[in-house]
Protein backbone atom coordinates (compact mmCIF):
# COMPACT_ATOMS: atom_id res chain seq x y z
CA UNK A 1 0.00 0.00 0.00
CA UNK A 2 3.36 3.18 0.50
CA UNK A 3 5.25 4.13 -2.17
CA UNK A 4 7.60 2.42 -3.10
CA UNK A 5 10.37 4.87 -2.31
CA UNK A 6 8.72 5.41 0.79
CA UNK A 7 8.96 1.61 2.01
CA UNK A 8 12.85 1.22 0.97
CA UNK A 9 12.96 4.64 3.70
CA UNK A 10 11.69 2.72 6.35
CA UNK A 11 13.40 -0.59 5.39
CA UNK A 12 16.96 1.76 5.05
CA UNK A 13 15.95 3.53 8.57
CA UNK A 14 15.08 0.25 10.43
CA UNK A 15 18.11 -1.91 12.39
CA UNK A 16 19.58 -4.73 9.88
CA UNK A 17 18.20 -8.37 10.16
CA UNK A 18 20.97 -10.33 11.63
CA UNK A 19 22.13 -13.15 9.07
CA UNK A 20 20.43 -16.10 9.62
CA UNK A 21 16.85 -14.05 9.37
CA UNK A 22 18.66 -12.41 5.84
CA UNK A 23 18.86 -16.44 4.47
CA UNK A 24 16.16 -17.28 5.81
CA UNK A 25 14.06 -14.03 3.55
CA UNK A 26 16.75 -14.86 0.90
CA UNK A 27 15.62 -19.14 0.94
CA UNK A 28 11.85 -18.44 1.32
CA UNK A 29 11.68 -15.97 -1.65
CA UNK A 30 13.35 -18.62 -3.75
CA UNK A 31 12.09 -21.74 -2.69
CA UNK A 32 8.49 -20.82 -1.78
CA UNK A 33 5.33 -19.88 -4.41
CA UNK A 34 3.76 -17.44 -1.90
CA UNK A 35 6.91 -15.75 -0.06
CA UNK A 36 4.94 -12.25 0.50
CA UNK A 37 3.70 -14.58 3.80
CA UNK A 38 7.13 -13.98 5.25
CA UNK A 39 7.34 -10.84 8.28
CA UNK A 40 10.06 -9.24 6.78
CA UNK A 41 12.58 -6.92 8.12
CA UNK A 42 10.66 -4.33 8.79
CA UNK A 43 7.54 -6.46 10.60
CA UNK A 44 10.14 -8.85 12.43
CA UNK A 45 12.02 -6.33 14.21
CA UNK A 46 8.96 -4.62 15.18
CA UNK A 47 8.01 -7.67 16.50
CA UNK A 48 11.39 -8.70 18.24
CA UNK A 49 11.30 -5.31 19.90
CA UNK A 50 7.51 -5.54 21.36
CA UNK A 51 8.45 -9.22 22.60
CA UNK A 52 11.84 -7.78 24.26
CA UNK A 53 9.54 -4.79 26.01
CA UNK A 54 6.90 -7.31 27.25
CA UNK A 55 9.56 -9.61 28.40
CA UNK A 56 6.71 -12.90 27.73
CA UNK A 57 7.35 -16.57 29.33
CA UNK A 58 4.60 -17.83 27.20
CA UNK A 59 4.75 -16.88 23.32
CA UNK A 60 2.06 -18.90 20.94
CA UNK A 61 2.29 -18.15 17.45
CA UNK A 62 -0.80 -18.49 14.97
CA UNK A 63 1.04 -19.90 11.34
CA UNK A 64 5.11 -20.38 11.38
CA UNK A 65 5.10 -19.95 7.41
CA UNK A 66 9.35 -20.64 7.47
CA UNK A 67 10.06 -19.77 10.54
CA UNK A 68 10.44 -15.60 10.32
CA UNK A 69 8.90 -14.18 12.68
CA UNK A 70 9.17 -17.30 15.28
CA UNK A 71 12.94 -16.51 15.47
CA UNK A 72 12.19 -12.83 15.73
CA UNK A 73 9.52 -13.42 18.43
CA UNK A 74 12.29 -15.66 20.54
CA UNK A 75 14.43 -12.92 20.94
CA UNK A 76 11.87 -11.66 23.63
CA UNK A 77 11.82 -14.72 25.82
CA UNK A 78 13.05 -14.90 29.26
CA UNK A 79 16.07 -17.04 29.67
CA UNK A 80 13.78 -19.70 30.91
CA UNK A 81 11.06 -19.05 28.56
CA UNK A 82 8.72 -20.87 25.64
CA UNK A 83 7.68 -20.43 22.04
CA UNK A 84 4.61 -22.39 20.52
CA UNK A 85 4.33 -21.93 16.92
CA UNK A 86 1.70 -24.30 14.61
CA UNK A 87 2.27 -24.48 11.12
CA UNK A 88 -0.73 -26.42 9.13
CA UNK A 89 1.61 -27.24 5.80
CA UNK A 90 3.30 -30.46 6.48
CA UNK A 91 6.21 -29.92 3.84
CA UNK A 92 7.12 -26.97 5.72
CA UNK A 93 8.62 -29.16 8.86
CA UNK A 94 12.42 -29.79 7.42
CA UNK A 95 12.48 -26.20 6.49
CA UNK A 96 11.12 -24.49 9.77
CA UNK A 97 13.23 -26.85 11.66
CA UNK A 98 16.37 -26.22 9.94
CA UNK A 99 16.26 -22.78 10.70
CA UNK A 100 15.34 -23.45 14.12
CA UNK A 101 18.49 -25.29 14.77
CA UNK A 102 20.50 -23.03 13.52
CA UNK A 103 19.24 -20.08 15.34
CA UNK A 104 20.08 -22.01 18.62
CA UNK A 105 16.76 -21.99 20.15
CA UNK A 106 15.46 -25.67 19.80
CA UNK A 107 15.17 -25.66 23.49
CA UNK A 108 12.95 -23.06 23.22
CA UNK A 109 11.17 -23.05 19.96
CA UNK A 110 8.66 -25.94 19.78
CA UNK A 111 6.95 -27.07 16.81
CA UNK A 112 3.69 -28.06 15.98
CA UNK A 113 2.25 -29.00 12.49
CA UNK A 114 -1.23 -29.29 12.42
CA UNK A 115 -4.65 -27.58 12.12
CA UNK A 116 -4.34 -24.63 14.67
CA UNK A 117 -7.78 -25.14 15.93
CA UNK A 118 -7.21 -28.49 16.96
CA UNK A 119 -3.86 -27.74 18.44
CA UNK A 120 -4.48 -25.00 20.32
CA UNK A 121 -6.66 -26.51 22.71
CA UNK A 122 -3.99 -29.67 23.40
CA UNK A 123 -1.45 -27.00 24.75
CA UNK A 124 -1.60 -27.14 28.34
CA UNK A 125 -0.07 -23.77 29.02
CA UNK A 126 -1.06 -20.09 28.94
CA UNK A 127 0.48 -16.87 27.51
CA UNK A 128 1.85 -13.32 28.06
CA UNK A 129 1.98 -13.07 24.15
CA UNK A 130 -0.18 -14.66 20.93
CA UNK A 131 0.91 -14.13 17.45
CA UNK A 132 -1.80 -14.69 14.79
CA UNK A 133 -1.18 -15.23 11.33
CA UNK A 134 -2.60 -17.91 9.86
CA UNK A 135 -6.03 -18.55 7.83
CA UNK A 136 -7.89 -15.37 7.76
CA UNK A 137 -11.39 -17.19 7.56
CA UNK A 138 -10.68 -18.13 11.06
CA UNK A 139 -9.27 -15.46 12.74
CA UNK A 140 -12.37 -14.99 14.88
CA UNK A 141 -12.38 -18.50 15.81
CA UNK A 142 -8.24 -18.19 16.56
CA UNK A 143 -8.97 -15.17 18.84
CA UNK A 144 -11.80 -16.50 21.21
CA UNK A 145 -9.45 -19.64 21.45
CA UNK A 146 -6.59 -17.88 22.62
CA UNK A 147 -8.03 -15.26 24.27
CA UNK A 148 -9.19 -17.86 27.42
CA UNK A 149 -5.48 -18.98 27.70
CA UNK A 150 -3.95 -15.21 27.98
CA UNK A 151 -2.79 -14.23 30.89
CA UNK A 152 -4.26 -10.72 32.00
CA UNK A 153 -2.75 -7.88 30.82
CA UNK A 154 -1.80 -9.96 28.03
CA UNK A 155 -1.37 -9.10 24.20
CA UNK A 156 -2.45 -10.50 21.04
CA UNK A 157 -0.91 -9.35 17.71
CA UNK A 158 -3.30 -10.11 14.62
CA UNK A 159 -1.55 -9.50 11.20
CA UNK A 160 -2.85 -8.65 7.49
CA UNK A 161 -5.79 -6.62 9.41
CA UNK A 162 -5.86 -4.13 6.59
CA UNK A 163 -5.69 -6.45 3.86
CA UNK A 164 -4.00 -4.33 1.55
CA UNK A 165 -6.65 -2.13 2.28
CA UNK A 166 -9.70 -4.27 1.16
CA UNK A 167 -11.18 -4.35 4.27
CA UNK A 168 -12.90 -0.94 2.89
CA UNK A 169 -14.37 -2.74 0.70
CA UNK A 170 -18.23 -2.94 1.18
CA UNK A 171 -19.44 -3.96 -2.02
CA UNK A 172 -18.81 -7.82 -2.76
CA UNK A 173 -16.09 -8.61 -0.87
CA UNK A 174 -14.30 -12.04 -1.30
CA UNK A 175 -14.29 -14.61 1.88
CA UNK A 176 -10.59 -13.43 3.31
CA UNK A 177 -11.53 -9.84 2.86
CA UNK A 178 -15.00 -10.44 5.09
CA UNK A 179 -13.18 -12.67 7.35
CA UNK A 180 -10.87 -9.80 8.63
CA UNK A 181 -13.68 -7.15 8.27
CA UNK A 182 -15.59 -9.64 10.81
CA UNK A 183 -12.41 -9.98 12.91
CA UNK A 184 -11.99 -6.13 13.30
CA UNK A 185 -15.43 -5.43 14.22
CA UNK A 186 -15.61 -7.87 16.99
CA UNK A 187 -12.29 -6.87 18.67
CA UNK A 188 -13.86 -3.35 18.28
CA UNK A 189 -16.48 -4.72 20.20
CA UNK A 190 -15.25 -6.78 22.79
CA UNK A 191 -15.06 -5.30 26.24
CA UNK A 192 -12.81 -7.34 27.43
CA UNK A 193 -9.57 -6.20 25.72
CA UNK A 194 -8.03 -2.54 24.65
CA UNK A 195 -6.34 -2.61 21.08
CA UNK A 196 -4.68 0.04 18.36
CA UNK A 197 -4.24 -1.01 14.80
CA UNK A 198 -0.81 -0.29 13.12
CA UNK A 199 -0.43 0.29 9.74
CA UNK A 200 3.15 -1.41 9.37
CA UNK A 201 3.20 -3.46 6.25
CA UNK A 202 -0.16 -5.13 6.04
CA UNK A 203 -1.65 -3.99 9.17
CA UNK A 204 -1.11 -5.05 12.63
CA UNK A 205 -3.77 -5.13 15.44
CA UNK A 206 -1.98 -4.90 19.23
CA UNK A 207 -4.72 -6.39 21.60
CA UNK A 208 -4.23 -6.08 25.37
CA UNK A 209 -6.58 -8.35 27.63
CA UNK A 210 -7.74 -6.26 30.45
CA UNK A 211 -6.82 -7.16 33.61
Amino acid sequence: MLNPELEKYIEYHTSSEDELLYSLDRETNIKTTMPRMLSGKVQGKFLEMLATMIKPERILEIGTFTGYSALCLAKGLTPTGKLYTIESNVEMEEFILNYIKQSGSSNKIELIIGDALNEIVKINDTFDLVFIDADKEQYTDYYELVKEKLHPGGYIIADNVIWSGKVLNKINPDKETLAIQKFNNHVNQDKDVEQVMLSVRDGLMLIRKLP
